[in-house]
């Protein structure tokens, strides 16, 4: 099980990097591997032009308003259910990291029980996770309990695709670990994306680089096509069809093409001689 500590403890002993040529110990800046890539665009919106960014920025509040309207029946239900059968509020926030490093407060059905982390501290959910209740767990598989999360595309947080945002508390140890991990911070996140239709959910750093690997892909090939597509991979995944079957029929780019693309840009990422390694 993945916790704030043992991320911590991962990223105390791999602080400093080795060069995959020359063996060299090395230590990586996110900000010498954000400057080394011609492709990141100055206001962080890669692939769209200002206009472009802006109508669909209106048509996706109005639909997510619009859908907001036509769940409510479903999440009135659901927040009944959750206050008849676990102590503590129905709907839970959370702070969460947007685009270019802005908390802002992420909205969900509750599906654990109330303050569950008061002793453990923050650490990702995990198969079977006995924190969740039996409601929550219905919520979890269908996926209703992302629905408040409409609320923040209203808001502006979210937009419907773009790479998950994740706690603080996990960034501020996933950026030290991951050389190219603020580079999905470059773009709004989503309520689903590239990652979300083709991986489970995350449990370890290498499930975490996988997922980083399709964000970074998005964020170089974001386009109104690629967003249907996902979209598309969302809703079947909500009816249960299997990863393999989304990404063939959608042409979803995955697998090989992603991770080989992620690991030339690794390479290619500056890297200086570690200093005070000692310390």
């Amino acid at each position: 099980m993945l916790t704030h500590d043992s991320l911590n403890g991962c990223a105390a002993r791999k602080s400093r990097t080795e060069h995959p040529f020359t063996n060299q110990d090395m230590s990586v800046s996110q900000d010498a591997a954000e400057s080394s890539i011609s492709w990141i665009a100055v206001d962080g919106d890669t692939g769209h032009s200002s206009i472009s960014i802006g109508v669909a920025s209106v048509c996706e509040r109005s639909l997510a308003f619009l859908l907001l309207v036509l769940t409510s029946p479903i999440l009135l239900i659901a927040v009944l259910l959750i206050r008849l059968t676990s102590h503590g509020p129905a709907i839970y926030r959370q702070a969460r990291v947007g685009r270019g490093g802005r908390a802002f407060i992420l909205y969900k059905l509750r599906t654990m029980r109330h303050r569950c982390e008061l002793q453990s501290g923050p650490r990702w959910s995990v198969p079977g996770d006995p924190r969740v209740t039996p409601v929550g767990r219905f919520l979890r598989r269908t996926h209703l309990d992302e629905l408040p999360q409409l609320w923040n595309i209203c808001r502006g947080d979210m937009r419907l695709v773009g790479p998950r945002p994740e706690r603080p508390e996990f960034v501020v140890v996933l950026k030290r670990q991951l050389p190219l991990y603020n580079l999905r911070l470059h773009v709004t996140p989503g309520l689903t994306g590239l990652a979300q239709v083709q991986l489970p959910p995350d449990t370890d750093l290498g499930s975490v680089r996988r997922k980083l690997a399709c964000d970074v892909y998005y964020v170089r090939c974001a386009n109104w096509w690629l967003d249907m597509r996902i979209l598309a991979a969302t809703a079947l995944k909500i009816l249960g069809l299997p990863p393999s079957c989304r990404r063939v029929l959608f042409r979803l780019p995955g697998g090989p093409t992603v991770e080989n693309a992620f690991e030339d840009l690794e390479q290619s990422i500056p890297l200086a001689p570690a200093l005070n390694s000692a310390g």
